[in-house]
């Protein structure tokens, strides 16, 4: 990771309701990969429209790219996003910390959630007219265990996992350094490099977690992740097949 990612644009905004919002607002206008950064949200969400806990000294961004393909090829760059946070986060932790990705958005520092990751587009017909990718890491504090839902991993910070202190603005430089060759092997090999890095990576592979969908509760073995990003659990009724849920451990 050296330098900011040639044709690559970046925003820094003191204030902002939420980046991937300022994200959905800019992007007819803009024509390059853009990164938003933010130093402070008013309104930060994650994933179902649940609040994210934002105190200062923590990191907020959202990358807006216009992706070849359809809505599903796009939502693989959740991986890419997650394996760039995970390069970012070894340099900057160091060698003591232990950084894993949970399927299918968390980056976990020691076990503790540390970083969200939300993927936002919109389109017409089919296709995809932008993608926002936000990205959101507990730098300097967490929010209570007591805040989040019963069975949600613990959240954790950097700078209390590690001691490390690091300024929001750093974060991004790694960030986006880190992204551009994830994204660059995705456009051209597909997903089966992002797939086996990210599986290298992933929490819990072969031990028994539960994934909650809107309908049902899956319980069984984490076999994998397929090539369309489903997670994989081996069930007492056989091999199922998740596009979408929560994940508990």
């Amino acid at each position: 990771m050296s330098g900011w990612p040639e044709g690559v644009v970046r925003h820094v905004l003191d204030e902002v309701d939420s980046t991937n919002s300022e994200a959905a607002r800019l992007a007819p206008q803009l024509s390059q990969p853009t990164w938003i950064f933010a130093r402070h949200q008013t309104a930060a969400r994650g994933r179902r429209g649940r609040p994210w806990a934002f105190p200062k000294g923590n990191f907020a961004a959202t990358l807006v790219m216009r992706p070849a393909g359809d809505p599903a090829a796009a939502a693989l760059r959740s991986f890419v996003a997650a394996l760039a946070l995970a390069d970012a986060l070894d340099v900057i932790a160091g060698p003591g910390a232990t950084i894993s990705l949970k399927w299918p958005n968390d980056v976990l520092l020691n076990g503790g959630k540390v970083a969200g990751i939300l993927l936002e587009s919109a389109g017409q017909g089919g296709a995809v007219g932008h993608l926002a990718i936000g990205i959101g890491v507990n730098l300097v504090d967490a929010p209570p265990a007591d805040a989040v839902e019963p069975g949600a991993l613990r959240p954790v910070s950097l700078m209390g996992e590690t001691g490390v202190r690091i300024a929001p603005e750093t974060l991004l430089d790694y960030l986006a350094a880190a992204f551009a060759p994830w994204e660059a092997q995705l456009a051209t090999y597909g997903f089966g490099p992002i797939r086996t890095a990210w599986l290298a990576r992933a929490a819990k592979l072969g031990q028994t977690i539960t994934a909650r969908t809107g309908t049902e509760v899956i319980e069984g073995r984490f076999e994998t992740i397929a090539e369309d990003g489903a997670l994989v659990i081996a069930t007492a009724r056989g091999r199922r097949s998740v596009p979408a849920a929560d994940v508990y451990f």
